[in-house]
């Protein structure tokens, strides 16, 4: 016997121990992340009827479109009711797309929520990600590491978006303002040059025989992958850069010392910045909060967005945080609280009833909690088995004792 508790004993040890506190904690952590990327979309109707959405969650059907087969993206309510025992790839979120499900890419497959759809949709842009990978590393998407792309992220983890490397190579005017904004410090070690966040500081900067400033290209020894995952689209597939979020803290206090100079009487902040001395790399970069909004919309920079396929990039809505905001208003309107459609249910004396019965549950369940926190144990899941069978067992006693009479 004394060696049975011992080997009991020694089980209980090895037992993971985790607080009610954690558990809540960790189911409520949980359910707002899936509010965040699910709750700007419908999970009961497919998306087609909307054309091409703004931003929504995607997923890739490993299943009805494999790799060797045309791409194709399905809309959450699709993943759900179409595809709900196959093998998908969570996209999480992208923009401009139109539901694939059942169309011409899927052979053996008919919409369950939408079946008459174009055979094609036209406006869609695909990568590797719909077959599972990154589009650079060929890595797992979303990698099974945790790893990211070609620069390593702020320690902090203070950053918003990042745009990859092949998005900052079509769009070198970003580099510009990557002196100003950007939250990763450009930098080259090896070569002894170094320039601030802010603009200032030490760097060597090639001359040509005209005397205009010409971009330095600095080296820096960047792990291909690091321990952050961060979403990533080719852009020379897409035609689309990417942008990551992360759980970032506003940074528009420290950024109070690297705001753009006012526009000039041309109106261009951008010329402004280029007239400066700023780096080009063949890396990715990290920008803060509300850096978008710091982009000069004048006539020709709007155009250059437009030629560049980019000028979603002047839409506050368009970042994956306004999405995930969004997501978490509309989830909180339609939250409904379940002990309030059970009540309404009922007739006058089962609402008495049962808020008797949850009172007196609640009210034991905090005097039974409050005995191990004053002690100082740990609640087990035997002794939360314990307290239920007990209450149970209470409650029939009350209910076996009642009398009752005819009036």
């Amino acid at each position: 016997m004394a060696g049975a508790e011992g080997s009991a004993g020694r089980q209980s040890e090895l037992e993971p121990v985790v607080s009610l506190v954690d558990v809540l904690e960790e189911d409520e952590e949980l359910e707002n992340e899936a509010c965040a990327v699910l709750g700007g979309s419908d999970s009961e109707k497919c998306s087609y009827s909307q054309g091409s959405v703004k931003r929504q969650a995607l997923y890739a059907c490993g299943t009805c479109t494999p790799e060797g087969e045309e791409p194709a993206g399905i809309c959450l309510a699709c993943s759900y009711e179409c595809h709900g025992s196959h093998k998908l790839f969570e996209l999480y979120t992208k923009r401009n797309f139109r539901c694939d499900c059942g169309n011409s890419k899927f052979k053996n497959l008919e919409c369950k929520l939408f079946p008459d759809k174009a055979k094609i949709n036209s406006g869609n842009k695909y990568n590797d990600n719909f077959f599972g990978l990154y589009c650079i590393c060929k890595r797992p998407y979303p990698d099974p590491e945790d790893e990211h792309l070609g620069a390593t992220p702020p320690e902090s983890g203070d950053f918003q978006e990042m745009v990859c490397p092949a998005c900052m190579k079509r769009c070198p005017f970003l580099w510009a303002y990557a002196a100003q904004l950007a939250v990763t410090k450009v930098s080259a070690e090896d070569d002894g040059l170094v320039l601030n966040v802010d603009g200032i500081g030490d760097q060597e900067v090639l001359k040509p025989e005209n005397g205009d400033h010409q971009d330095s290209t600095l080296r820096e020894d960047v792990p291909e992958h690091g321990k952050d995952a961060v979403k990533e689209v080719n852009a020379e597939q897409s035609n689309e850069p990417c942008t990551s979020s992360s759980s970032a803290s506003d940074l528009q206090t420290g950024l109070k010392n690297q705001h753009l100079n006012p526009e000039s009487q041309s109106g261009c902040k951008l010329q402004e910045l280029k007239a400066k001395q700023f780096i080009k790399k063949d890396t990715a970069a990290y920008w803060p909060l509300n850096w978008r909004s710091k982009l000069c919309t004048c006539r020709d920079c709007m155009k250059m967005y437009g030629d560049l396929d980019v000028l979603f990039l002047t839409d506050e809505y368009d970042t994956v945080l306004a999405y995930e905001n969004k997501g978490k208003v509309d989830q909180a309107a339609d939250r409904r609280d379940p002990l309030m459609d059970t009540l309404n249910s009922m007739d006058r004396v089962q609402q008495v009833e049962l808020i008797c019965e949850y009172n007196d549950l609640k009210t034991e369940l905090k005097d039974y909690l409050k005995r191990f926190a004053d002690e100082g144990t740990v609640v087990k899941r035997e002794d939360i088995q314990q307290f239920f069978e007990e209450f149970q067992s209470k409650k029939r006693r009350r209910v076996d004792g009642m009398q009752y009479y005819c009036s």
